[in-house]
């Protein structure tokens, strides 16, 4: 009987063979339509979440002046500056107006701001010079800052749109406050509210690029940038 001599495989020197698991495409279908479904189950809380996570907190308090952050005019904002002044909360308000190259106020801005104030009947308004200078919301603080300081004033409320009003509020607590300054915060709210933005394609992209200019401020601008001097 004989014995059977033993292959001589010298090639698994050379080569190797390896198996390899690969999901389906019914398995990735799957997996997609599950967490659509979690996702359109869920979505009046997870909505509501992401809304409120934009959204200040809503705390004026008697102070020296409002501040309408005005970088997009918003008749809405003038006209709750309106209410918070005749209830005696603050006597003046400020209005941040971007200038041209000529380091003059916008004429156009200007006269937005003059005839949305007009309409919501708020009375004398001051301007704050505002460079568009990024990051933009930063520097447009540290020209508040400056001037506030010029004027005496040592507390404002800032009146800004719902889902921008939380990074409103961080950047001026981080610029005014440093200075001794007492920043409180009233968020205005649109059209859109936490439970229906995601009802429309424009709300969608609006608290999207909110979130998004949030995280940037918040984890680069801010720790990063604070200290520097345009």
């Amino acid at each position: 009987m004989s014995t059977p001599t033993p292959s001589r495989d010298w090639t698994r020197h050379l080569v190797c063979r390896r198996e390899r698991l690969r999901t389906t495409w019914k398995l990735r279908v799957g997996v997609v339509v599950l967490v659509a479904g979690v996702a359109w189950l869920t979505s009046g809380w997870w909505t509501v979440a992401v809304a409120r996570s934009l959204v200040c907190e809503k705390n004026p308090m008697r102070s020296d002046a409002i501040l309408i952050e005005n970088f997009d005019p918003d008749y809405l904002l003038f006209e709750h500056a309106t209410t918070l002044r005749r209830a005696g909360l603050a006597p003046r308000v400020i209005v941040p107006i971007k200038i041209d190259h000529t380091s003059e106020p916008n004429m156009v801005s200007l006269g937005t701001a003059n005839l949305m104030a007009n309409i919501a009947h708020v009375g004398g308004f001051e301007i704050v010079p505002m460079q568009e200078v990024e990051p933009i919301s930063l520097n447009a603080a540290r020209d508040v800052l400056r001037f506030v300081q010029r004027e005496g004033i040592r507390s404002v409320i800032v009146v800004a749109p719902y889902f921008r009003s939380r990074r409103s509020s961080l950047i001026y607590g981080a610029t005014l406050e440093r200075a001794g300054i007492r920043v409180t915060c009233d968020p205005v709210r649109g059209l859109q509210a936490d439970d229906s933005w995601a009802q429309s394609l424009h709300g969608i992209q609006n608290v999207l690029e909110q979130w998004l200019k949030l995280q940037y401020y918040r984890l680069y601008v801010l720790p990063f940038r604070l200290e520097q001097r345009p």
